[in-house]
């Protein structure tokens, strides 16, 4: 185990999940990583790139004690200047204050344990989002070690478990993590995260968002037409604007890709066509994933580049280990199930008693009705849940307005801040209708056991939730 002594920290043995899963992707059976995964549209790539945590050089609200930590200057390139780095100890201790772990089964003896991990994912995470981890502020090692790093955690977790569910000859699915979360609440940039650690843990990960199901243009067109005097259903956005065959047809395949070989295309959606209106991707622009998305081989050969980082780290946080890891056995169990991560900001969503939508909002009737084609549709695919929770719809609002002006601000098109106003302003009666349901209950089908919530603040940052 690790042991923290006076802000170093020497290891003597690697706990689960070892440190060497994540420089597995070198390996030929392991995914190729690329700074920009295929989870991101080019287009919506600048949204995640101009978050305001990366961006800016304040501190956001963050729900720890002040440590009297002074605010470092953000770099996105390594200075020339030696810097004034904090030592492992306070790091972990910064870790230890984090809100999230008490719901993801994680203890100050554990995060002991596991620091090299935890030391590897921010260093990566750093360098993916074009940040300098020596310099990183509070706004950002919240985002990393509060918010992104725990929840990576549990969703290993939680692919450990569903291995072992399965005898060793059996052939393992991919896990299926469904995350519900509201518009503009950094689900996709939460996803475009954990994608990334994924493949450096070697394991193979397909994304898909509900965006990507959405009805064509022209198809929504005729929605459109089909209801007249209903204002929910002239734009995309809510249930009965998307293509539920394509969906459960991609999601059947994709849970079953497991011959060697064997190609797919998984949909995309372009929401800056069409002034915003949104259309289907070409299909000649969709990311392509090739099998088996059921198990992946690491033999160790990752020894190293692990023992090369290590040294990184350890020189930059003026550490030295007493001793680095052994090479991983040959004999070990090395077969890395695959997940796929599935978003969208009404997955899990549960119709209402029909008395209660007519009595908010007697449009929301027929989307109520929709709602029960969904459950059948997604729902069942879905293996274990992760629900961002906000205590205040209205957020939505000035979190898409965020997005939309990023969009505008990388050249792309986009819509007005008059007319995000009025697309958001569909999307409440179903927030009002079906949130507080989906928070008291969960998503449908949903155990308790394989489900984590996460409460955010108007920052997107976590908080210690009910």
């Amino acid at each position: 185990m690790a042991h923290i002594t006076g802000g170093r920290f020497l290891i003597h043995r690697l706990s689960p999940p070892p440190a060497s899963a994540f420089l597995s992707h070198r390996h030929q059976h392991a995914p190729v990583v690329s700074e920009q995964s295929a989870f991101i549209p080019p287009h919506r790539l600048s949204i995640v790139c101009q978050c305001k945590w990366i961006q800016d050089d304040s501190t956001n609200h963050i729900n720890t004690a002040d440590n009297g930590r002074r605010r470092s200057k953000l770099f996105s390139f390594f200075p020339k200047s030696p810097a004034s780095v904090s030592s492992v100890q306070d790091l972990f201790e910064f870790i230890c204050s984090g809100p999230l772990l008490d719901k993801v089964g994680l203890t100050r003896e554990k995060i002991t344990e596991s620091i090299d991990v935890w030391l590897l994912c921010g260093a990566k995470l750093a360098r993916l989002f074009k940040l300098n981890e020596l310099y990183l502020n509070d706004a950002q090692k919240v985002r990393f070690y509060h918010y992104y790093i725990p929840v990576f955690l549990w969703c290993e977790d939680q692919v450990s478990q569903h291995r072992g569910l399965f005898a060793d000859a059996e052939e393992i699915p991919p896990l299926v993590i469904g995350f519900s979360a509201p518009q503009g609440c950094g689900k996709t940039t939460l996803v475009y995260a954990l994608d990334y650690l994924f493949r450096l843990s070697g394991r193979k990960i397909a994304t898909l968002s509900i965006d990507d199901f959405y009805l064509t243009a022209e198809d929504q067109a005729k929605l459109r037409e089909a209801n007249p005097e209903n204002r929910l259903l002239e734009l995309r956005g809510n249930a009965g604007s998307h293509d539920l065959g394509l969906s459960v047809e991609t999601l059947s395949r994709l849970t079953k890709l497991s011959r060697e070989g064997v190609k797919m295309k998984i949909p995309r959606y372009d929401k800056s066509a069409f002034s915003g209106r949104g259309d289907r991707s070409d299909p000649s622009t969709w990311p392509e994933i090739e099998g088996p998305l059921t198990l992946v081989k690491d033999d160790g050969s990752a020894y190293t580049e692990l023992k090369e980082l290590y040294q990184e780290l350890y020189t930059m946080f003026s550490a030295k280990p007493k001793l680095l890891p052994s090479r991983p056995s040959l004999e070990q169990d090395t077969l890395k199930p695959s997940a796929i991560l599935f978003e969208g900001w009404m997955l899990g969503f549960k119709p209402v008693p029909p008395e209660v939508v007519r009595a908010m909002d007697p449009q929301l009737e027929i989307i109520n009705k929709n709602l029960e084609a969904y459950c059948d549709s997604w729902d069942k695919f879905v293996n274990s849940w992760i629900v961002i929770k906000i205590k205040d719809p209205s957020c939505v609002y000035q979190w898409r307005l965020q997005a939309e002006v990023a969009m505008r601000a990388d050249g792309n098109p986009g819509m007005t801040d008059e007319e995000v106003l009025d697309f958001v302003s569909r999307y409440l009666p179903a927030y009002k209708a079906y949130l507080p349901k989906l928070y008291e209950e969960g998503p449908n089908g949903s155990d308790p056991r394989h489900l984590l919530v996460v409460e955010i603040d108007e920052g997107r940052n976590p908080i210690l939730g009910n």
